[in-house]
């Protein structure tokens, strides 16, 4: 079922994360879709064997990804005792808590009940003792910031998470969170903050130079734009596209036809480059060097290894980016 040891490392590159002494996969694996109760238990395993195989050490989880909440962990915790259990040394397993969980004034936000309890409760899931890296999944304004970085720096010295991080979280709000982080001496490993060809804001604000500069990793969720960085809406809205099946996150709606043409010329650059659409994308979130690993979700096997080729293609000639961005404009 596994490849040799010393294979499974020979295609994937791994980026030194902020400051830290630890490197993650340029891509990881994400279970925000197709990890849930509804969905196929053996094509989970399939993805998750793929995956590692090909030497994606990273699996990205939160408190509430399903539906229902808290069965991908569940589920991934399954795979974990059936299959990866003696490779934990090897695997990061990472999770979050910030948005609703459970019902009533302690399951939401950033106080130090929320966070603590819900980690409790994800290691049940996951059957684990620790978590490599746990995030506060977003700002919460109505908690202080220090309480909220306190936890975090105290769930750390339980032995809880080895490291922490935050998601969602601004220019300014990470820079404010890293110093109370400093002062506690827990460093902010990384932040999780979507990113794409579509979805710019990091740059907008500053958050990904001034992370670059101050040592804190970025990892970056949605480099597909939910799927509309690929081909698959350019001859109509198929039946299993994720706009047909869960219209909560991707709306037919977005697909003007300006967004069309864009992604029509993409396209052809992509297949000017030898890559896919997503592929390309993928790798234009990781040319610069100052994105730390991209996260993909996947519904096929074959998915990902299509996605793991751009490990060693990540660079764009003058004239690729000069066009990529008048199409972007």
């Amino acid at each position: 079922m596994y490849c040799a040891d010393n294979d499974r490392y020979q295609e994937m590159k791994y980026v030194r994360c902020g400051k830290s002494g630890l490197k993650l996969p340029a891509l990881s694996l994400g279970l925000w879709h197709n990890f849930g109760s509804k969905d196929n238990y053996d094509n989970m395993r399939r993805l998750c064997h793929t995956a590692f195989d090909a030497g994606i050490t990273h699996f990205d989880l939160a408190n509430n990804y399903g539906p229902v909440y808290g069965s991908a962990e569940e589920n991934f915790g399954r795979i974990l005792d059936q299959d990866l259990r003696p490779y934990r040394d090897e695997l990061l397993v990472s999770t979050k808590a910030g948005y609703d969980m459970w019902p009533g004034p302690y399951g939401d936000g950033g106080s130090r009940k929320y966070l603590i309890s819900s980690l409790d409760a994800s290691l049940k899931r996951l059957r684990l003792d620790y978590v490599d890296i746990f995030y506060h999944h977003r700002p919460d304004p109505e908690t202080p910031l220090e309480e909220t970085m306190e936890a975090l720096a105290q769930i750390v010295r339980s032995g809880k998470a080895l490291y922490v991080g935050i998601s969602n979280y601004g220019r300014q709000q990470t820079a404010d969170a890293m110093k109370i982080l400093e002062e506690l001496h827990c460093p902010c490993l990384i932040n999780q903050s979507s990113y794409s060809m579509f979805d710019r804001h990091i740059e907008e604000d500053g958050l990904k130079p001034f992370a670059a500069q101050n040592g804190c990793g970025i990892i970056a969720f949605s480099p597909l734009a939910q799927g509309l960085l690929t081909d698959k809406y350019l001859k109509g809205i198929p039946e299993d596209s994720r706009i047909r099946r869960d219209g909560r996150f991707l709306k037919e709606s977005a697909l003007t036809p300006k967004r069309l043409s864009q992604i029509e010329s993409l396209n052809r650059i992509a297949g000017q480059r030898g890559q896919s659409l997503a592929q390309m994308a993928l790798s234009w979130v990781l040319r610069d060097g100052e994105v730390t690993s991209v996260l993909m979700g996947a519904s096929r096997p074959d998915q990902i290894l299509n996605n793991i080729r751009i490990v060693q293609k990540t660079g764009f000639t003058p004239e690729e980016e000069a066009r990529i961005e008048e199409i972007l404009s």
